[in-house]
């Protein structure tokens, strides 16, 4: 079964989540939350494979994995 990955990366400078996808070409697009970028990710990814004509590819349920990626700092004592 053929599935697609999104990965995203919090942006700390414009406090949004970034996502793309190899798997979707032309899959671009941010969100606040990660809750609002799998629902944005829900919508937009149909809408390109269609528009890419990749509906033979990918069709009935298709696993999204959505791998996000977050980068912090945390203080230590000595």
């Amino acid at each position: 079964m053929k599935s697609i990955v999104v990965r995203a990366f919090w942006d700390s400078e414009t406090k949004v989540w970034v996502a793309s996808s190899e798997d979707v070409p032309g899959l671009a697009t941010e969100a606040e939350t990660i809750d609002e970028l799998t629902a944005k990710l829900k919508t937009m990814i149909p809408e390109l494979i269609k528009a890419n004509g990749l509906a033979e590819e990918f069709h009935g349920e298709v696993p999204l994995y959505l791998m996000a990626e977050q980068v912090s700092k945390i203080q230590l004592s000595a």
